[in-house]
């Protein structure tokens, strides 16, 4: 698939990783890219330039008519970036209740496959297009000083794995987007090194041009620990689970 001449949908579009997406796909010549965000005015300085390509949409991932009012507003999309997402930075136990535990769920999970479902019509009307999940190598490993998280972005890869194969024959490409601690809202709250949001994004891309539909290991961070993990998974997840919560 080329990345010049496609439309694309950025979800969490106003910032980190979201925000590089917009930039690159617009360099490498997207013809129209819908931008969202919960909050319109989130988006008001990604869109100051004035960029004819850029189209606003208010879209929260967890809100179900906003969710089919997307797919109906952006008929034309052929790639879809699931990206939004949220971290609470709570331990499984430690957290005072669940509730930031369901919004990690409903975020990382539920709202990208509701998105995924209402845009698979779109995609297989454009001849298959593709669909870009922002995962994390907390699907692969859990983090105790985020644990629900981990859980739900280890749903989010399993059902990631799901989609490619029931999409399979309708030729859509599904990239899963493992990624370590990268500058970013979610990211910056992790300890150093961190990698360039744009490090992420050029490496997606490249995998989508490339028409692989898999899982990658964006970053050269994330290729250091995906290895390490691949050696000796055991010890690698020992070593992940020495960081604890803080106790309240």
């Amino acid at each position: 698939m080329n990345i010049n001449g496609s439309i694309a949908l950025v979800t969490g579009a106003h910032g980190g990783i979201g925000r590089a997406f917009v930039a690159q796909l617009l360099t490498q010549g997207a013809a129209k890219v819908y931008v969202t965000a919960r909050d319109r005015a989130s988006l008001a300085e990604l869109i100051e330039g004035g960029d004819p390509r850029l189209v606003p949409l208010v879209l929260d991932v967890t809100n179900a008519d906003q969710v089919a009012q997307a797919a109906i507003a952006a008929p034309d999309v052929t790639l879809l970036i699931n990206n939004a997402g949220y971290a609470a930075f709570q331990g499984a136990i430690a957290a005072p209740t669940l509730d930031d535990a369901r919004r990690e769920m409903e975020v990382n999970y539920f709202g990208p496959l509701a998105l995924t479902r209402a845009f698979q019509p779109v995609l297989q009307a454009a001849g298959g297009g593709a669909i870009v999940n922002l995962l994390s190598m907390a699907a692969l490993v859990s983090l105790p000083v985020m644990g629900t998280y981990s859980a739900s972005k280890a749903a989010f890869l399993s059902v990631t794995r799901s989609i490619r194969a029931e999409l399979a024959a309708q030729g859509t490409i599904v990239v899963g987007v493992l990624a370590v601690q990268t500058a970013s809202a979610i990211g910056n709250r992790l300890p150093e090194p961190r990698m360039t949001p744009d490090e992420v994004v050029i490496d997606t891309l490249a995998t989508i041009e490339a028409g692989k539909s898999e899982e990658i290991a964006a970053g050269s961070l994330t290729q250091g620990a995906y290895q390490a993990f691949s050696a000796d998974p055991i010890a690698f997840q020992a070593k992940m689970s020495t960081r604890l919560p803080k106790p309240a």
